[in-house]
């Protein structure tokens, strides 16, 4: 299976989303959130992990997470959504208002400094990182430099979407200022930056078109039944291209 670097998942987004993919930014977003959701729901059982705190970046790995957290409401689970920084996209705004019409509660600007992340980390079982997406470089700037430490002191079970928030796409955890997951959703194919993660690793693609597919020598691994994801084997190193 090929691991991507930055340039080529940007790439392959573009594709999706023009003529030859033929996918709205809506599409992918909902396909990718449920994923998301039931990766989350796979390994934490709601009645052990019920309350969970979707945490949202403003671009479109906050989006993902606010689908996430709508899917998950609906399996039983209690989310709550916090954004550090909201997304000003009207894509955004409409997932946040179908957030809010599932009654689930948001916490945001001006009513998010720490001490409002602080309580609510104290009522949740499990936390989903939907704050960064394979576009992050270090530096992590504020708001953002103070809620990764506060997460991971946290010590609360961490589902990360697509790579964990603060590490490099390629480089990983190199700076040591990432969040540490214990689970990963990798959507569309893994990123290079996730060789070396040691958790449980899934992966969120199956939205990917054969052509696509071929294309880009993803050489995806299959999809069990009706599933939207798929558990990678962790005892094998993939090449990297």
């Amino acid at each position: 299976m090929r691991y991507l670097t930055a340039k080529l998942a940007q790439q392959i987004d573009e594709e999706l989303m023009n003529s030859v993919g033929a996918f709205s930014l809506d599409q992918l977003m909902e396909l990718a959130g449920l994923a998301c959701a039931q990766t989350l729901a796979t390994v934490y059982r709601k009645d052990v992990y019920p309350r969970v705190l979707v945490c949202c970046g403003p671009g479109n790995q906050g989006g993902d997470g606010l689908v996430a957290a709508r899917h998950l409401s609906m399996f039983g689970y209690q989310p709550t959504v916090y954004m550090p920084k909201p997304g000003a996209k009207d894509i955004y705004q409409r997932l946040q208002k179908q957030c809010e019409n599932m009654q689930i509660p948001i916490i945001m600007p001006p009513s998010n400094d720490i001490e409002d992340l602080r309580k609510v980390l104290r009522n949740s079982d499990v936390i989903m990182d939907a704050i960064f997406g394979f576009s992050f470089k270090p530096p992590i700037r504020a708001p953002f430099d103070a809620v990764l430490p506060f997460l991971n002191e946290s010590r609360l079970p961490i589902v990360s979407v697509d790579i964990p928030s603060g590490w490099d796409v390629e480089e990983g955890n190199n700076f040591g200022v990432g969040l540490k997951a214990d689970v990963l959703l990798s959507l569309t194919a893994p990123k290079q930056g996730v060789v070396d993660f040691m958790g449980r690793h899934f992966l969120g693609g199956r939205f990917v078109p054969k052509n696509i597919q071929e294309k880009f020598d993803l050489q995806l691994p299959p999809y069990p039944g009706s599933e939207q994801i798929v558990e990678l084997a962790s005892d094998k190193t993939p090449p990297k291209f």
